[in-house]
């Protein structure tokens, strides 16, 4: 069987000691915070980040893909160790490296596969597990509740007059991501509105789209403390779950979505890999 090396990006919600004892290799993603650029926990870490936030209100923050020289250099190097490559950057409706790792691999003869995913399948060749993960891009869920629609604006995901109704309103939006997209749900007026509206949403997934068999997982962004309060109301919603992990949002991801957010996610669970 061919050695296959498993690449990712910071975008993909592990940490990169966490990534290194899985055995999977991870490229820091870029961000920039008044066009200095930064990478994802080489530079400034999650601590960092949202203490300059705190301390430089006025910053503008923006997000970046990983330059073409990156990839290819540590493809380059895996190759040197492995048969094949499975790469599985931020998802093409989030970003453009998926895009741009796709055509870069065109010139691997095919010892390169660029998925369209953020799952890994063990004992497959890389093109089949890129199939796979392709076919079961759609089964999973992320529901997204932000406290303050500042970064939504500067990243252009909203206009600033909605913004500012928005803020004036005291709107809390509940965000959807399925696949591919980062698109709106739901409104709220308060953060429990919204945590109502995303428990919901995942009890609606559960029964129309994905079974009883699932993962669920909270999310957040510089809201550890309400994220650990969420995640005792989600194992009371669900209590055949078991266990439900917390982990931080990405630094790239939070540049967009601001301190303060939670999020709630459900993966479908395939027997072949859980």
């Amino acid at each position: 069987m061919k050695s296959i090396a498993i690449v990712t990006d910071s975008n993909c919600g592990i940490s990169p000691s966490q990534a290194k004892d899985l055995g999977i290799y991870m490229l820091p993603m870029p961000f920039f915070i008044d066009e200095k650029e930064y990478l994802e926990d080489i530079d400034m870490n999650q601590a960092e980040f949202f203490q300059y936030l705190e301390q430089h209100p006025e910053c503008h923050v923006s997000t970046s893909q990983p330059t073409p020289e990156s990839v290819t250099t540590l493809w380059d190097s895996l190759l040197k160790d492995y048969d094949e490559i499975v790469h599985i950057p931020m998802s093409s409706g989030l970003s453009s490296s998926m895009q741009t790792a796709r055509m870069l691999a065109e010139d691997y003869d095919g010892h390169v596969r660029v998925v369209n995913n953020q799952q890994a399948k063990n004992g497959l060749s890389a093109d089949e597990i890129g199939t796979w993960l392709e076919e079961t891009r759609f089964d999973s869920s992320i529901y997204i509740t932000v406290a303050t629609l500042k970064y939504l604006k500067q990243g252009g995901r909203i206009t600033p007059a909605a913004a500012a109704i928005g803020t004036l309103l005291r709107l809390k939006p509940v965000l959807q991501i399925q696949g591919e997209k980062l698109d709106a749900f739901s409104k709220a007026r308060t953060m429990n509105q919204a945590k109502n509206t995303m428990t919901k949403a995942i009890k609606d997934d559960i029964a129309n789209r994905f079974g009883e068999k699932i993962n669920l997982d909270v999310i957040h962004s510089h809201n550890l403390e309400a994220a650990q309060e969420f995640r005792k109301e989600v194992l009371a919603t669900f209590p055949d779950i078991g266990e439900i992990n917390i982990f931080p949002l990405s630094l790239s991801v939070s540049c967009h979505i601001g301190p303060g957010s939670l999020a709630l996610t459900c993966s479908k669970v395939h027997p072949e890999i859980w």
